[in-house]
């Protein structure tokens, strides 16, 4: 049986006025491929960001990968940021995407030694086998031959591909991607889709994934997470819990389900 590596309890979490999430309770096995979705504003980027170590609770507790945050906790806390930065440095992230200006001076292979530093620490030079490390993580996600080209050359999937590489660069043990699709084509999109899936698979990891679009997680998840206003709606095989009748239900009648697609 597989160990729980996330747990949340009862986690709300608010910005201001505005609740993000609402009691929220999931158990995260190792190795379970998972995906989040909801309409916008739902709080799926919230759980990443509870689980990334950086949510302040206001009520419940998360235990993630066993560290522990519980609400009432003082976010300039010296012990907490010590043990949030470990926590961080098991924890690979996927932004999500966005523009880069052409002429920023850095180079593909560069930008993913930019996440070995969560190992290394910012004030190590890497050495000899946190370049081969590099190198192979290049070759994992098939861009060894754009290595020294300049990060703003590359084209939405490819910068894609140097972010998922950045992440895996610190070797993490879980995997937090937040909507990694967004601004791609079709194309573009089933190939980083693809990619993913092999990621979590050869490194092992656990994998959370939130996309905006739920037809993106038929297929390719152990578990979906389908989220209403900070709450829970569903939650199960990507089947089930994604079926015509459950969205028709969070995302509104006016909803019509198609294959798996909106329209």
């Amino acid at each position: 049986m597989r160990d729980v590596v996330i747990n949340m309890q009862n986690v709300t979490v608010s910005y201001r006025e505005d609740v993000a999430l609402q009691n929220l309770s999931i158990e995260i096995k190792n190795g379970e491929m998972i995906g989040i979705a909801g309409p916008n504003g739902a709080g799926k980027t919230t759980i990443l960001t509870v689980v990334n170590g950086l949510g302040r609770l206001v009520r419940g507790q998360a235990k993630v990968l066993g560290h522990l945050m519980s609400a009432g906790k003082k976010g300039r806390d010296f012990r907490l940021c010590y043990k949030t930065a470990s926590l961080r440095k098991l924890i690979g992230y996927v932004p999500q995407g966005c523009s880069v200006d052409p002429g920023t001076p850095i180079s593909v292979r560069d930008a993913v030694m930019l996440g070995r530093y969560g190992r290394l620490g910012f004030w190590r030079r890497p050495g000899r086998d946190d370049w081969q490390v590099v190198g192979k993580l290049l070759e994992m996600v098939e861009i060894s031959h754009l290595a020294e080209r300049p990060f703003g050359h590359l084209s939405g999937g490819e910068q894609q591909r140097v972010a998922i590489a950045r992440a895996l660069a610190q070797e993490p043990r879980i995997m937090l991607l937040d909507e990694p699709t967004t601004y791609l084509d079709w194309r573009s999109r089933q190939e980083i889709l693809q990619l993913i899936k092999q990621v979590h698979r050869e490194k092992g990891l656990t994998t959370l994934m939130v996309t905006h679009d739920p037809k993106d997680t038929f297929n390719f998840c152990d578990r979906v997470v389908l989220l209403q206003q900070g709450r829970v709606a569903a939650i199960g095989p990507p089947a089930k819990t994604l079926s015509d009748a459950v969205l028709r239900k969070v995302y509104g009648e006016s909803t019509i389900c198609c294959q798996g697609g909106f329209y």
